[in-house]
């Protein structure tokens, strides 16, 4: 009896053993590192890496088990995401996901090895120097555009729908982001069709701003415009603030200007992109190369219309326009 009871234990010890020896033996589960480049000054002040870490969860990712994100933020200085890039690629990462066209530039400079998902382009990639096409980028980046500055036409004559008798509008635009240059080239270009002058005015950081506004008090413009840029898009409340206090009507390219004040936005959806872009870092993670994935547009922009600014300004948006509206902030 003994032996057999002494036996049963070696047998369980024996299998215990193998069943251990066999884990070992087992693959353990790769933890992907993600770099995440932001021209934003902190997580806190940068809500698109909650979305991007939703789109992973979506897609079955699980933090800390299969991946884990080394982000990195360059404090509102563009000029410090070459630096913040290098550090990226020296780690190294697996992919890098860049913010904007500063930080997608900076990426594809420091490192032509480790694939980049590019979001948040305002500019067409192609124009920008991230592909060689939209359909082949051909290099190591590829990602989300946005068409935002090919839609200035269709945002100035919603704002002429509402404001009848606009006719002086002042640019807030940033020099030191690639792409607003061109914003401010394409609103010069179509405000004259629509019976508009343009008055640019720079806003090239936050101290910037307070300049801005002196400039744009003393000018008094029948309304404002807001090219699309990490300094204005951190600076959003501040900026309706003023423009409700000036009884300036104000139109921009994103629904979180509106939310901030703005009277109007069209444009796509930052969040959606930012969700979306997890599906092309998963594509990378299983083995997909950025230089054969085409950089994808959006399908569908959003009207949002700012009612509460509307009364504040005492601008009366027809009915017809608040049914063609997406959303309608109250």
């Amino acid at each position: 009896m003994w032996s057999r009871y002494i036996g049963c234990i070696v047998a369980t010890a024996i299998l215990w053993q193998c069943a251990f020896d066999i884990a070992l033996a087992q693959p353990q589960a790769k933890v992907y590192r993600i770099g995440w480049l932001n021209g934003s000054r902190s997580p806190s002040a940068d809500p698109g890496i909650k979305d991007f870490q939703q789109g992973l969860r979506d897609l079955g990712y699980a933090e800390g088990k299969n991946f884990v994100i080394e982000s990195r933020y360059a404090s509102g200085n563009s000029e410090r995401l070459p630096e913040l890039a290098a550090e990226l690629s020296k780690l190294p990462v697996d992919v890098i996901v860049t913010s904007g066209e500063p930080a997608a530039l900076a990426a594809k400079r420091a490192t032509r090895a480790i694939p980049v998902v590019a979001t948040e382009i305002a500019l067409d990639p192609v124009r920008a120097g991230l592909a060689a096409s939209m359909g082949r980028p051909g290099g190591n980046v590829t990602g989300l555009a946005t068409l935002s500055e090919e839609l200035w036409q269709k945002r100035l004559a919603l704002m002429k729908e509402v404001v009848p008798k606009l006719s002086h509008v002042a640019v807030l635009w940033n020099p030191a982001n690639p792409s607003n240059p061109y914003c401010l080239e394409e609103i010069k270009a179509v405000a004259p069709t629509l019976g508009m002058q343009v008055r640019d005015v720079e806003v090239s950081d936050a101290k910037a701003l307070e300049t801005a506004f002196a400039i744009l008090a003393k000018d008094s413009p029948d309304a404002l415009v807001i090219c699309w840029d990490s300094v204005t898009l951190a600076q959003a409340s501040a900026i309706g603030e003023f423009a409700v206090k000036r009884r300036l009507p104000t139109v921009a390219p994103l629904k979180e200007y509106a939310e901030a004040g703005a009277l109007l936005s069209f444009g796509m959806s930052l969040p959606a992109q930012r969700r979306r872009s997890a599906y092309y870092v998963d594509k990378i993670l299983k083995g997909g190369k950025p230089a054969d994935m085409p950089f994808e547009t959006p399908s569908l922009f959003e009207l949002v219309v700012n009612l509460k600014t509307a009364k504040a300004l005492g601008v009366t948006v027809p009915p017809s326009f608040m049914v063609l509206a997406d959303d309608l902030i109250r």
